[in-house]
């Protein structure tokens, strides 16, 4: 059966510039699509069926909708408008992704679905188009058509590949706290703008700065978010919030280091960890 898999996301790099007159917050970001972590990426199946349908299963899937709300779907009717027809599928979604975390999950399965449809159904749509479908999505979904690590600009939605920057030893964690984006975006106006900085010109292969501009919006909406921040520095780790939150990253100087972070956060009830 067609399957496309649906990795996660991390933003090493995130500038809020200011706001712009569409309401919108102009970006600047860094991030790396992170492939080849089984317990951190969806799988969607698609084959063809009598009419359009949308399972969700997996250890995340619990309490998501699989209406014509849901990205999958909103991505197939873009390429069906594109087509000029009807692809009826049974599409078949297994979620691993927390919801909510700011690892890109939704946005993912949109760009999967994309790629998926486009090939069972042999549209011969170029990436360019896809690209553009993805843009009216979600600001996340083209960077997961491109892969690798990618530089965002406007919304994030302008995306271009750069060159590969290796990870340093990481401990991902997500505490089971679910934030609401706009509720970030919206708290900018009541915390204060960051100072807009944007990225500096960065050697080929460098990483860029570790940095996130959502912090404090965020920590805001979500206090809580504080204990997660707190005992990765506790354990000798630089913690970083992804994208609008709620999952954190640390990095660490060794893999002996991020290991033994791991272990000591590991008997935290309700906590899930990935090292990467």
């Amino acid at each position: 059966m067609p399957t496309e898999l649906c990795p996660a996301k991390l933003n090493r790099f995130l500038a809020v510039l200011g706001r712009r007159a569409d309401g919108f917050h102009e970006l600047e970001l860094v991030t790396t699509v992170l492939e080849g972590v089984p317990d951190l990426t969806d799988r969607l199946e698609a084959e063809p069926a009598a009419g359009l349908s949308l399972a969700i299963t997996g250890p995340m899937g619990g309490g998501l909708e699989a209406g014509e709300g849901n990205l999958v779907l909103r991505a197939w009717r873009l390429l069906e408008a594109a087509a000029g027809r009807p692809l009826p599928a049974a599409l078949r979604l297994e979620k691993h992704i927390p919801h909510g975390a700011g690892l890109g999950g939704g946005s993912s399965d949109a760009a999967a679905a994309l790629r998926l449809g486009n090939g069972l159904f042999k549209l011969g749509l170029e990436e360019g188009a896809l690209l553009e479908m993805a843009a009216r999505l979600g600001s996340d979904v083209p960077l997961f058509l491109l892969g690798g690590t990618v530089l965002g600009l406007g919304r994030g939605e302008r995306v271009f590949p750069l060159r590969p920057v290796p990870l340093e030893p990481m401990l991902l964690v997500h505490a089971g706290l679910h934030v609401s984006t706009p509720s970030v975006y919206r708290a900018l106006q009541d915390i204060g703008y960051p100072f807009p900085e944007a990225l500096a010109s960065q050697p080929p292969g460098a990483a860029p700065p570790w940095r996130n501009d959502l912090t404090g919006a965020a920590l805001w909406v979500c206090p809580p978010l504080a204990e997660v921040r707190d005992a990765l520095r506790d354990t000798g780790g630089e913690p970083l919030l992804c994208g609008s939150g709620s999952c954190w990253v640390a990095r660490f100087g060794t893999d002996g280091a991020r290991d033994q972070a791991a272990e000591r956060l590991a008997s935290r009830p309700g906590w899930r960890l990935w090292r990467l």
